[in-house]
């Protein structure tokens, strides 16, 4: 029966989770509007908030679930560029931030892991944008969503540091009352 619990816990957690991605990636689309002097596009990436807790406790198909949903979520409301941007920019973060996770707290804060995220969601959005487009002058851009990563990589690093303690917790405190 504990195998039975614990498997709905995680698929309702695993839900919650997914929720939370998209409620703060339609936040970030509707209420965050294009800044002329940003990037075009360029979104402070607030739903990689769960996309890092998630990768924290539940590793790599955890976070790779998180990330399809989102890129699920583009394609139903922003059509199929956008599902493959959201995509490709996701797994290659993804994959970064499941190898720099191990090293949280001992070498690396969630700042620099968000901040390397950032960068390699850019590098995976340029790589699928040349691809679509067939025009490799596109790479250009990079240096200007390089400075946007920065800031919004730390930014996001710098809310999970502040709510990962509890996030933690939280989780940990419900797991441990169940079993």
């Amino acid at each position: 029966m504990k195998d039975r619990e614990n498997k709905a816990y995680r698929i309702a957690l695993f839900g919650i989770l997914g929720a939370l991605a998209l409620i703060l990636s339609l936040f970030e689309n509707i209420f965050l509007p294009d800044l002329p002097f940003l990037p075009a596009g360029a979104k402070p990436g607030l739903s990689n908030i769960i996309t890092m807790f998630t990768a924290s406790f539940a590793g790599l198909g955890g976070a790779i679930y998180i990330t399809l949903i989102k890129a699920f979520f583009a394609f139903i409301t922003r059509g199929t560029t956008a599902a493959l941007m959201s995509l490709s920019g996701g797994i290659l973060s993804t994959v970064a931030l499941c190898i720099m996770i191990k090293y949280e707290g001992k070498n690396l804060s969630f700042i620099g892991i968000g901040i390397v995220c950032a960068v390699m969601h850019n590098m995976g959005q340029l790589a699928c944008a040349c691809i679509i487009s067939g025009t490799a002058e596109l790479i250009n851009y990079g240096k200007y969503l390089l400075v946007f990563a920065l800031v919004s990589g730390a930014l996001t690093g710098l809310i999970l540091n502040v709510v990962m303690p509890r996030l933690r917790q939280t989780v940990i405190n419900h797991i441990l009352q169940k079993h």
